[in-house]
């Protein structure tokens, strides 16, 4: 950490102690937290509530956490796996803005949500400071650059990843303890580690095809098909699937790599699998299905060229409809081992356990938005 604290920081000390000496800084008017509940969470001998964060520190909280804010880049990551606790309606204060909404699936189950007084896109620490959280959950690559300055001015800061499974079952467990629900989150848990056993054992000791990832990014008339990292949760859900990703020798770097229809037609993949935020995959498969130079791939004479799914999300995203896109990926890559799976079963159980939303509410706001090759 760098010894040459910026003014706006020292400043930002000043008004927080001014702050917290007169009470807070909202009033009870604007947000009226509850009652701390009796959960019991690992505490230190002193009383303390403890929450070890994705850096490995040790949190220590004098109570759960009533007014939590989520800001910095990526906020919805934290955000929709927060709302998997009923808690998070009353205790997620603010998250960050993004395209006008800090999230455009959490309205739906939080009727409350747009009316919450969320802090814009790229906000500073100082402009933080006014909520008064009790806690602040982040991304772990916020640390530097938005993380450091709260934890100067005394906020306690909990930083998360999300990124792939692995990390998404240990962040689960943190927001579990700050939230004072472990149990959720082990019910959380199960409900992922269940569907991720029966993929396992569906691909066991199956051959494993050669699969490709590309995402359809258009700006204008320029069009481009790109990559995902090798370490991201693309390639993660193919290889869990029984697949082998065809590109992950050319794709070491930290972000999407675009590649040519010369390289994608080299790899001559066995299944091709198609992301496209900004366009209906369904259709632009049925595009490139119709255009000469895809039609000389063995995935697309062979019928095996797929629009990967997405709702108000992608289902190949770290969000936490990852699981989603994992099963699908697995119903495409062995169907005759994943047979007996109904991916629309798949959704109303998703969005029925995860999030309470019963089979009226997944008809009315999800399935009107669902596109994909299901």
């Amino acid at each position: 950490m760098s010894k040459n604290v910026p003014f706006f920081v020292i400043a930002g000390i000043f008004v927080v102690g001014l702050t917290l000496s007169a009470c807070g800084v909202q009033s009870e008017a604007d947000v009226t937290p509850s009652e701390p509940p009796s959960t019991v969470l690992p505490t230190t001998e002193e009383g303390m509530i403890q929450v070890t964060d994705a850096m490995g520190r040790v949190i220590m909280l004098p109570h759960l956490p009533q007014r939590i804010v989520v800001p910095g880049k990526g906020t919805w990551m934290p955000g929709h796996v927060l709302y998997m606790f009923p808690e998070a309606s009353e205790r997620v204060l603010a998250m960050e803005e993004r395209k006008g909404s800090a999230s455009d699936f959490l309205p739906l189950i939080d009727p409350s949500f747009n009316d919450k007084p969320h802090v814009e896109y790229g906000a500073s620490a100082e402009q933080i400071v006014p909520l008064n959280p009790d806690a602040i959950v982040m991304k772990s690559y916020m640390a530097e650059t938005l993380g450091e300055p709260l934890e100067l001015l005394g906020f306690p800061v909990i930083y998360v990843e999300l990124e792939t499974p692995d990390q998404f079952f240990r962040d689960l467990a943190t927001l579990g303890q700050l939230l004072g629900n472990e149990a959720r989150a082990q019910e959380i848990e199960a409900y992922y580690q269940t569907r991720i056993d029966r993929v396992e054992q569906g691909v066991s000791g199956a051959e494993r095809p050669r699969v490709l990832v590309i995402q359809h990014n258009s700006s204008g008339e320029e069009v481009a098909f790109e990559i995902p990292p090798a370490a991201w949760m693309q390639t993660i859900q193919v290889e869990m699937a029984g697949g082998t990703p065809v590109w992950r020798e050319a794709s070491q770097g930290g972000g999407w790599t675009v590649v040519n229809l010369e390289q994608i037609a080299a790899w001559d993949p066995d299944i091709i699998f198609v992301i496209a935020f900004r366009a209906d995959p369904g259709e632009l498969v049925e595009e490139l299905k119709a255009d000469p130079k895809w039609q000389a791939l063995q995935a697309v004479q062979n019928e095996k060229l797929y629009g990967f799914p997405l709702d108000i999300y992608g289902w190949d995203l770290p969000d936490p409809r990852w699981i989603l896109g994992l099963t699908w990926v697995a119903t495409k890559i062995h169907p005759n081992r994943f047979a007996d799976i109904d991916m629309m079963q798949e959704v109303y159980d998703f969005y029925g356990q995860m999030y309470g939303m019963d089979r009226a509410a997944v008809e009315e706001h999800i399935l009107p938005v669902l596109k994909g090759d299901l």
